[in-house]
């Protein structure tokens, strides 16, 4: 594991560092990457893989792993509902 930055020391290293608040793409990627069956009008899933999308480039790699497997469900069910089925 590559650490890029030094570990505190000394009194830093006692204060808890609290992790940044999550983003609304953040959020919206784990709730979505839950969902296992849902039916909603197709502009809402258009507009919800745009909401995701700027996640993909996320520095954190579970954001970017989640923010992958949600576009990936919501391409294919815009795909298929685009084929009419």
């Amino acid at each position: 594991m590559t650490n890029t930055q030094p570990l505190p020391r000394g009194l830093t290293a006692l204060i808890p560092v609290a992790p940044a608040p999550a983003t609304p793409g953040e959020r919206a990627a784990s709730q979505l990457l839950h969902l296992r069956t849902v039916e909603v009008p197709l502009p809402l899933l258009v507009a919800a893989a745009e909401l995701i999308a700027p996640q993909l480039e996320s520095e954190d790699p579970v954001t970017r792993e989640a923010a992958e497997a949600v576009q990936s469900r919501l391409r294919a069910v815009i795909a298929q509902a685009a084929l009419g089925r």
